[in-house]
């Protein structure tokens, strides 16, 4: 049996940041995945993700520029997209493992399950631990129809060596619509089914209706009220069965992926027999992201049932929150700042703080300020259709409560918004700022 002081399941940002941390402080950790490490986001996710997308804003600021300054359209090469990316990837699990052997931290690559409060069975051997942290991330939920087995998932996306003819996605969240983008861009022809009235419908409808246009502008047949029930394979075709008010539709396709939500990966660690009480949302934490029935057991990321969105950076505070008190005993509570979030699609949407529903549920006094700026220069400049804002602002305070964008880098314009919603910052300051001109950041005092 070995012993550690701090033990983690998962190795994506928070269980890096919890093991780097807990290590510099000289206790001793051992680490775990059967995965190989760096987690979803810099495998698996975000990052070949948007590698993938560098290819596609090359095409799509070509497309929008054709015969204004711009004759010839790239194509798109998918085997040298793939290569790079792969590039990013390959490159990430060795020196992740050359940095913990150099911090002294043991290394494993095997499943984890509990088999008692403070004791692990991880592959061949058995650890006992002072302190465990789960931070094993998400996967994606399984389609329990007949045929489910037939879709793929968004990491067989990232890794696919020849892009189909015809892809489905099943779902209508962030992850559909950005793989979409990208398949439509590359000569795909695309569908997305969506069992619900809205798609996206975390975020402000007003400026997923932009974003609406924007998809079916690119070619893609956007399905709603319709609930995938089946898929069949038919040679090298597959066509899935869709149920809607009753009347069954059929979408013949070369591919399906699943894009139906992401479940914590945390149902195959034999929670039960460490006392670990759980939610299909997560591991239950309190405060400190402590267990609430285990007090030896800490969880952080897609994991943990917190109030953090499923979003990197946000892995990494909570990593940062365990850890520090796991080293100095519960005394800080988890704190999250504004989490802006967004869809990287072209144009991106992004959004940050309350939507106009909730400040209103809250009772605030608010000002909403909503526009379509396709008209403004910088849309016009980049000839992009869909641009557009809504603000909402504080009136007693005059302050912003929420930010919700979608048009050229609202990624990085989206930021911005949230560094004044953290600082609580008064709209007349970001009002009389000095932004550099001509950019999208410019925009945000006229926004205001």
């Amino acid at each position: 049996m070995k012993k550690y002081d701090v033990f983690i399941i998962g190795s994506g940002m928070a269980s890096m940041t919890v093991a780097n941390k807990c290590a510099s402080k000289g206790l001793s950790v051992g680490i775990t995945d059967e995965l190989p490490y760096g987690g979803t986001c810099a495998l698996r996710g975000c990052d070949p993700k948007k590698v993938i997308i560098g290819a596609t804003e090359v095409r799509d600021f070509a497309t929008r520029l054709k015969d204004k300054g711009i004759d010839t359209i790239p194509t798109i090469n998918w085997e040298d997209i793939m290569t790079f990316k792969q590039s990013f990837v390959n490159a990430m699990p060795q020196k992740i493992e050359k940095g913990y052997k150099h911090k002294g931290i043991d290394i494993y690559h095997s499943s984890a399950k509990f088999v008692t409060k403070n004791t692990l069975q991880v592959g061949d051997e058995t650890i006992k631990s002072e302190k465990f942290v789960i931070a094993s991330g998400a996967k994606a939920r399984e389609l329990d129809f007949k045929g489910g087995e037939y879709a793929m998932s968004s990491t067989d996306f990232l890794n696919l060596k020849e892009l189909p003819k015809s892809i489905l996605f099943i779902g209508g969240g962030y992850i559909a619509f950005e793989f979409a983008h990208i398949a439509a861009r590359c000569g795909s022809k695309v569908t997305i089914v969506h069992r619900g009235k809205k798609p996206l419908e975390k975020f402000d409808q007003d400026i997923v209706r932009h974003l609406i246009a924007a998809t079916k502008q690119l070619g893609i047949q956007l399905i709603l009220e319709t609930e995938v029930t089946g898929i069949i394979k038919d040679k090298n075709q597959y066509r899935v069965e869709g149920t809607s008010l009753n009347k069954i539709n059929h979408f013949d396709t070369e591919a399906v992926f699943s894009a139906a939500g992401r479940l914590p990966a945390i149902f195959n660690l034999n929670l039960e027999k460490a006392n670990i009480q759980f939610t299909k949302k997560g591991i239950n934490v309190n405060e400190f992201l402590q267990s609430t029935s285990n007090p030896n057991i800490y969880a952080a990321g897609d994991a943990a049932d917190s109030k953090g969105l499923p979003l990197t950076p946000v892995a990494v505070l909570e990593g940062h929150t365990a850890a520090s008190n796991i080293i100095k005993g519960n005394s800080k509570e988890v704190n999250y700042p504004p989490m802006p979030t967004v869809v990287f699609t072209l144009p991106s949407m992004a959004s940050v703080g309350l939507n106009e529903k909730k400040a209103k549920e809250r009772g605030f006094n608010v000002q909403v300020n909503y526009e379509e700026a396709k008209d403004w220069f910088n849309a016009r400049r980049l000839n992009v259709q869909e641009y557009a804002f809504k603000i909402i602002i504080d009136k007693d305070e005059q302050t912003i409560f929420g930010a919700h964008l979608i048009g050229p880098h609202s990624e990085e314009v989206i930021n911005i918004f949230a560094m004044a919603i953290k600082t609580k910052m008064k709209i007349n300051d970001l009002k009389t700022m000095i932004f550099s001109y001509p950019t999208l950041a410019s925009d945000i005092p006229h926004m205001l």
